[in-house]
């Protein structure tokens, strides 16, 4: 697997901080594009991303910590879709995490489009086979097909449901679905955490704790950047209104890294705007804050090493 060199991989590290070998971390660039409705560009996302975050600082005053430093971050070169789409184009990317997986990385995925979100679960649920998936997002995604077509990130979590128990996913800062998603996330108990719920106070002052609660211990992240609020994050296919906001993601990420294992991440829907680079940095920066959540209770060091497990 090859990785990217100090110009183009993530914060722009050296090679003592970004060989596959030496570092816990791994990023996966997943420039798939196929089935997007409404904008378009997420193929550009991952390689958007990477640019941006190396104007990202180093040091996280708020973890107080250099991640890159502590923990190594390796980026792979962007996986190939020329001859491949729907499941084959999946299997790429699972087949990619998997391999990661084997070597103990700690795995991010980078897309493209909301898709390709099933790869990468599936990879993980082999490891951890009780696992959790919190979704954060503008859209159910539950929809059986869309457009004729049952891979199509609108149908993204009915297929993580198919191997995930609809009772193990967790969704915050939904705000668009159609009846067919109401209706299955009331028939089969997924844990569903409405925008306009949240913002009118309908589950309480800490409705954080409560998203906490409906999360077993380890638990994977997808998360669509349209569930941020298009005030903040307007590069996206489908920017609809009343999202998350900065300071309460990054709550949220660091009650759960504090009191759950997150094993790992994907980051997807991110469509760039030429002119506009703004959202790209906020997404890099949102990777960096992630990657210091699921490792805050880590030791730095030979502890959080290459080849081992996490230590906490």
């Amino acid at each position: 697997m090859h990785t990217l060199d100090t110009e183009s991989n993530f914060l722009g590290l050296d090679a003592s901080r970004s060989s596959l070998e030496g570092s816990k971390i791994a990023i996966v660039s997943a420039p798939y594009e196929r089935t997007v409705s409404y904008g378009h560009g997420t193929a550009g996302g991952p390689q958007a991303i990477l640019a941006a975050s190396h104007f990202v600082e180093f040091w996280d005053e708020e973890f107080q910590r250099d991640i890159g430093k502590d923990i190594g971050i390796a980026a792979l070169a962007p996986i190939d879709f020329t001859d491949a789409t729907d499941e084959a184009a999946l299997s790429l990317i699972e087949d990619q995490v998997r391999r990661l997986l084997g070597l103990n990385k700690f795995v991010v995925t980078l897309g493209g489009e909301h898709s390709i979100s099933a790869a990468p679960v599936r990879a993980y649920l082999e490891k951890y086979p009780e696992i959790t998936v919190l979704q954060i997002d503008a859209h159910s995604d539950l929809r059986e097909s869309y457009e004729g077509n049952p891979l199509s990130h609108a149908s993204v979590m009915a297929r993580i449901c198919e191997s995930v128990s609809p009772g193990r996913v967790v969704q915050v800062g939904i705000r668009a679905q159609c009846q067919e998603e109401f209706e299955r996330i009331r028939k089969e108990g997924i844990h569903t955490f409405f925008s306009w719920k949240i913002r009118q106070g309908l589950y309480g002052q800490s409705w954080m704790e409560r998203v906490l609660d409906a999360l077993g211990e380890q638990v994977y992240i997808t998360f669509d950047i349209d569930g941020l609020d298009p005030s903040i994050m307007p590069s996206t296919g489908t920017p609809e209104p009343g999202g998350l906001l900065w300071d309460e993601t990054i709550r949220l990420l660091k009650l759960i890294g504090k009191h759950r294992h997150i094993a790992g991440f994907d980051l997807v829907e991110l469509a760039p705007v030429a002119g506009t680079p703004g959202p790209d940095f906020l997404a890099a920066k949102l990777v960096s804050k992630i990657l210091n959540a699921a490792f805050a209770n880590c030791q730095s060091g030979t502890d959080a090493g290459a080849g081992s497990e996490y230590t906490y």
